[in-house]
């Protein structure tokens, strides 16, 4: 079956066309600004060859329309195209940022499903609404191609009450369905299964803390292949310090500014969201402009790391006391994979928790699954590449194989 990957966003579509008789990329892409004066449309193609042949256009994309109307028309061209026609693709997986308490698992679309994701956009304002989108374009398009979709909150649905309830009044539970979800699931569940496969274990005998840092940072603890608890809540702007979101911050705080800067509740969830975080302490919110600051010696790029990494360490020993015993800590993402620095930072004089860094392991870039602790060391660390668009591939198929 050959499944195409749909992850829309609020200005943006990226796509992937898999063959899941080997698991295969066929093609990849990118469209993005969408909706502003000059967007970009990329392609890439990945024929049997090691050669790769791209496509890279500047142009008006009107809307998302546009956007999935150039995916269809590129995977079937002529000269770049990977099939030769639409019914070739045995079904479309989309990325859905918010299931809310509805979906515990992954569903094939039909109108009652897409009725409430449309319900529960106000939990995702930016996101569901573009998911819709995406799944309306591709019954236009593609018309008798079955949708699934992939719910980023469903691999945190295992939550017990005890994790994902707030302390406030449980009538806003029940009437407003305010409470811990959790994001980046499908990257969580992804490492988290394939580190229980390269430590020759199953799923559900190991206890694991994922840890996925991009610009979006979370990390989940992971017991018996089940998330039990998670660093992110009813949105993603809590939990870890990222790039320009606050994380963890005293509630207080809102009321507070309120008060005294005349602040709506508009202008502070912006600057929660957009000025905070690593961007907030130094200003920048790429790693690699802060790491190039702070060798330089700027005080506030070297503060800003620290915080980060620490924030990380202290969710690393509480998700260490609520597994109970922990066998591998996994870095994944961009910063999770490619920052040498956060990660040993992260990992220095963590034999609390029987974790010893091998410095030269961790050194560089990890393209590929990799042990980083020692040999002695307890409980490993790994760096696993995540890779979302072949999870939800195979989210896709199984929804279509029940």
């Amino acid at each position: 079956m050959k499944v195409l990957v749909i992850n829309a966003g609020s200005s943006s579509m990226k796509y992937q066309l898999l063959n899941m008789e080997d698991e295969s990329v066929m093609a990849t892409g990118l469209v993005e600004r969408i909706g502003e004066a000059t967007g970009k449309m990329i392609y890439k193609k990945f024929p049997d060859t090691d050669a790769e042949a791209k496509v890279e256009r500047d142009d008006h994309v009107p809307d998302h329309r546009a956007a999935m109307h150039f995916v269809v028309e590129m995977i079937k061209d002529a000269e770049y195209g990977v099939i030769k026609d639409t019914n070739e693709v045995g079904a479309i997986g989309h990325r859905v940022v918010q299931g809310g308490d509805h979906f515990k698992s992954s569903v094939r679309v039909d109108e009652p499903v897409k009725d409430i994701i449309k319900e529960i956009s106000p939990l995702a304002p930016l996101h569901n609404p573009a998911h819709i989108t995406g799944v309306e374009m591709a019954e236009e398009l593609l018309p008798g191609v079955p949708n699934v979709a992939v719910f980023d909150t469903v691999f945190h649905q295992t939550m017990p009450e005890q994790a994902f309830l707030y302390a406030i009044p449980r009538s806003l539970y029940e009437d407003l369905k305010i409470r811990r979800y959790g994001a980046h699931g499908t990257s969580h569940k992804y490492v988290a299964q394939q580190v229980a496969i390269l430590m020759d274990k199953k799923p559900e005998d190991i206890n694991v803390i994922t840890v996925h840092l991009g610009n979006g940072c979370s990390m989940a603890a992971v017991k018996n292949g089940k998330c039990v608890d998670t660093s992110m809540g009813m949105t993603p702007l809590a939990g870890l310090m990222m790039g320009t979101r606050s994380g963890d911050i005293d509630p207080a705080v809102l009321a507070y500014l309120a008060e005294h800067k005349k602040m709506t509740i508009k202008e502070i969830d912006t600057m929660l969201n957009k000025e905070s975080g690593l961007k907030g302490i130094c200003g920048l919110n790429d790693m690699r402009d802060i790491h190039a600051k702070a060798e330089e010696g700027d005080a506030s790029a070297k503060l800003a790391l620290e915080m980060f990494s620490y924030r990380i360490r202290k969710y690393l020993g509480a998700y260490a006391v609520v597994l109970g015993s922990l066998d591998a800590v996994v870095f994944t993402a961009g910063i999770g994979e490619n920052d040498d620095i956060a990660r040993s930072m992260i990992l220095a004089d963590l034999d609390c928790l029987g974790i010893e860094l091998d410095r030269g392991k961790n050194e560089g870039r990890i393209q590929e699954a990799k042990v980083i602790s020692t040999d002695a060391s307890r409980v490993k660390a790994w760096v696993i590449p995540t890779n979302e668009e072949l999870q939800i591939a195979r989210e896709t198929v199984a929804v279509l194989n029940n």
